[in-house]
């Protein structure tokens, strides 16, 4: 049975941060590595991280210093987690046996990685269903980054996130780790997290901006070519998401 650490970022978030904490002892995958990586938060954020250390069936480790943003962060909770599979989670997960099933699958496929559906979504009310199933980044596909599963040697071998990028690295890793089909991915087509809205790619036309010049120059960095044109499948592969509205689990 495989360890899971699952990398949480946090930053004066204390009410998303106790919901996603409740989700996350909801599992009913025993081998669990909380690791929370917090930036120095100031709004009771902490509070809620010790309460959640002593009374949580799971191993929790944490530390809170500052950081050069959400990249630098998550390459710094990377560094604590000793599992061999991680999820950078920050959401809530929609049932019970989501890491046992993704594990399972994992296991059974003989996979590097697992990724699935999920949704955006606010009080409440679903804002965008992430649905790409299976496919290659030369076509504008990607995986939902907060249903990405790893296994550890993973980012070993290809190396963490780039800090240079505001909104992006995400992208720019999946590229990196993807673009050869050297690390294969299962796929469970199945809603596994319920996202806040308002992350860091969601904020606006702003960042879309920023997000889709990102996107190329992920891509014509790790040369990927032709950029523009995959950006811009990318960018049409989005648009039904605005549009299907399941039911949040």
């Amino acid at each position: 049975m495989n360890s899971v650490s699952l990398i949480l970022t946090t930053f004066n978030c204390k009410e998303n941060l106790e919901k996603t904490l409740t989700s996350i002892e909801s599992q009913d995958y025993p081998e669990i590595e909380v690791v929370i990586k917090d930036g120095g938060s100031t709004d009771g954020t902490l509070d809620i991280v010790r309460s959640f250390e002593k009374s949580s069936r799971f191993p929790v480790k944490w530390v809170s210093v500052s950081d050069k943003g959400l990249y630098h962060a998550m390459n710094q909770g990377l560094s604590l987690a000793t599992g061999k599979v991680v999820l950078f989670f920050n959401d809530r997960f929609t049932r019970p046996d989501v890491v046992s099933r993704c594990m399972e699958l994992m296991e059974k496929e003989g996979t590097d990685g697992i990724h699935g559906d999920l949704v955006y979504a606010e009080e409440g009310k679903v804002r965008r269903y992430w649905k790409m199933g299976i496919g290659k980044i030369r076509s504008g596909w990607m995986p939902g980054h907060p249903t990405l599963f790893l296994k550890r040697e993973i980012y070993e071998r290809y190396g963490g996130y780039n800090d240079a990028y505001k909104c992006s690295a995400d992208y720019e890793f999946m590229v990196r780790i993807l673009k050869d089909g050297q690390v294969k991915l299962s796929y469970l087509p199945e809603i596994l997290v319920e996202m806040y809205y308002g992350g860091t790619s969601t904020q606006g036309m702003g960042a879309y901006g920023t997000s889709i010049l990102e996107a190329h120059r992920a891509l014509a960095e790790n040369k990927v070519r032709p950029a523009w044109w995959i950006v811009f499948l990318r960018t049409v592969r989005t648009i039904p998401q605005f549009i299907r509205k399941p039911k949040v689990c």
